[in-house]
């Protein structure tokens, strides 16, 4: 039988404090999924492609485990609650990246790699727990950069670390050289003041 091939790869995207105190969680479930959101207790989950974590309750207790699971680990890889799930510490966080249990390590591996060496860039290579807290657009933003539904859109830290940190007007012709200084702002809003006044006089 053909394997079920898909391009969802990653279940959930991970930053954790060793205390087991979540500083970033994204879930994700595949994209056009007809399968339901809601688990209870006594339904089994059997389906690998559907996220087994669609609620808090959930969540919490696989994020604990996870935590005590890895800090006892001396890989950068382990199995764990049937996911394949990839990690890296760095200064007093994790970070992680879970993956269906058939889901290939390396392709993992490298989405982790991204998401470090983006933080890295963006971050000044401050990626402890406080600068994460201080900047989580800009983490959030890099995460949705690189997965987007569970699909692994980009790997290169650079790309990504640019199109996070791209200012919005930047390409919009005519505002490459736009002050946004207090006194730059100041100014045009005196040049606005004397528009509006002369346009006035025309009119009268």
């Amino acid at each position: 039988m053909a394997p079920n091939l898909s391009l969802f790869s990653v279940n959930a995207i991970l930053i954790l404090s060793p205390d087991t105190t979540r500083v970033l969680a994204k879930y994700y479930h595949p994209p056009h999924s007809t399968t339901t959101t809601t688990t209870t207790s006594s339904t089994p989950n059997t389906s690998q492609q559907s996220n087994p974590y669609p609620t808090l309750k959930e969540q919490k207790p696989f994020e604990k485990g996870l935590v005590e699971k890895t800090s006892k680990s001396n890989s950068d890889i382990i199995l764990y609650d049937n996911r394949v799930v990839v990690f890296k510490a760095e200064s007093d966080v994790m970070l992680y990246v879970v993956g269906g249990v058939e889901e290939n390590e390396m392709l993992l591996w490298h989405t982790l790699l991204a998401l470090r060496d983006s933080l890295n860039i963006l971050l000044k290579n401050a990626t402890d727990k406080r600068t994460l807290l201080e900047n989580y657009d800009i983490v959030s933003l890099a995460i949705d950069e690189i997965v987007d539904d569970g699909i692994i859109l980009e790997t290169d830290p650079a790309t990504i670390a640019s199109r996070v940190s791209k200012p919005p007007m930047q390409e919009v012709g005519g505002v490459k050289g736009l002050d946004l200084s207090e006194q730059g702002l100041l100014n045009a809003w005196e040049f606005g003041k004397k528009q509006l006044a002369e346009r006035l006089r025309q009119g009268l």
